[in-house]
C-alpha cells in the first residue's frame, strides 16, 4: 500500500510539473495552439503598435513577413506614437502595410473617422483600413443597434476617402454578438488563438490572427501573428489601386 501510495504521489507531482511547464511555455510564447503551415497559408504577417517598441524591419523581411497591420489611432483623438516610424520603415523593406484603428464605443464613428483620416495617408499599394472591434480595453458597450450604426458611419467615411472596403477585425465574441448578420461586404479579420476559425453561415474570413504571443527576430516583445486566406492575386486585389 505504501509503495502504491508513493507511486500515486510521484505521478501527481509529475503531472503538476508538466502542467506548470506547459503553462509557462504558452505564456512565454515558446508554445502555442496554432501552427498554420506556409504551404496552406503562404502569405503571413504581423500586427504591431508602440507596444512592440523598436522594430528591426529588415530582420522581419528576412523571415518572410509579407504584411504588417500597424496601429494608427484609437477613439477620436489618440494617435499611436510609433505609427509614422513603423509605416515608413516597413514600407522601406517592401513589407505591405495597412493601418488599423481601435474603435471605442463611447465616441461617434464620424469623430473617429476624422482622427484616422488625419493620421493615415492615402497610399499606393496599402492594405485597406481596419477597424479593431473588441470588448477588451474598451468603454461600456452600447446596444447592438448603436454599435452597428456607429461602425457603419465610420466605414462609410473611410471607404469614400480610401476607396477600399474597410476590413473588420473582431474577436469571436464580438463577431457572434454584432457582425455575423451585418457588414457582409466587408472583409473579416478574426482573432482566434485556440483554433482555425469556423464562422456561422459559412462566411469566410480573410485574415486570421492565430497567436498573440509570437516571437520573431527583430522584435524584443511578443507580437501578434496573422495569415491571409487566399492566393497572391486575391491579396494583390486588396491593395489600393
Amino acid at each position: 500500500m505504501f509503495t502504491q501510495g508513493r507511486k500515486i504521489i510521484w505521478l501527481l507531482l509529475a503531472l503538476a510539473l508538466f502542467a506548470g511547464l506547459t503553462r509557462i511555455a504558452f505564456y512565454e510564447g515558446w508554445l502555442r495552439f496554432n501552427y498554420p503551415s506556409r504551404q496552406t497559408f503562404p502569405i503571413q504577417g504581423i500586427d504591431v503598435s508602440h507596444h512592440q517598441q523598436s522594430i528591426d524591419w529588415a530582420q522581419l523581411k528576412q523571415q518572410n513577413i509579407h504584411f504588417a497591420f500597424i496601429k494608427a489611432t484609437e477613439g477620436e483623438s489618440f494617435k499611436d506614437s510609433a505609427f509614422d516610424a513603423n509605416w515608413r520603415n516597413a514600407r522601406k523593406q517592401g513589407i505591405i502595410t495597412g493601418a488599423y484603428h481601435f474603435f471605442t464605443f463611447c465616441k461617434s464613428g464620424i469623430a473617429q473617422a476624422g482622427n484616422f483620416i488625419a493620421t493615415v495617408p492615402v497610399s499606393p499599394s496599402a492594405l485597406p483600413p481596419v477597424l479593431d472591434l473588441e470588448y477588451g480595453g474598451n468603454c461600456m458597450p452600447q446596444s447592438h443597434q448603436q454599435i452597428v450604426a456607429e461602425v457603419r458611419a465610420m466605414t462609410a467615411i473611410l471607404e469614400t476617402v480610401y476607396q477600399q472596403k474597410v476590413i473588420l477585425y473582431a474577436t469571436r465574441e464580438f463577431y457572434d454578438d454584432h457582425l455575423q448578420n451585418e457588414f457582409s461586404d466587408n472583409p473579416l479579420w478574426i482573432r482566434d488563438i485556440w483554433r482555425q476559425p469556423r464562422l456561422e453561415s459559412s462566411r469566410q474570413w480573410v485574415f486570421w490572427q492565430f497567436a498573440n504571443r509570437g516571437r520573431l527576430a527583430g522584435i524584443d516583445t511578443f507580437v501578434d501573428l496573422n495569415v491571409f486566406q487566399g492566393s497572391d492575386a486575391q491579396f494583390t486585389a486588396l491593395l489600393h489601386p
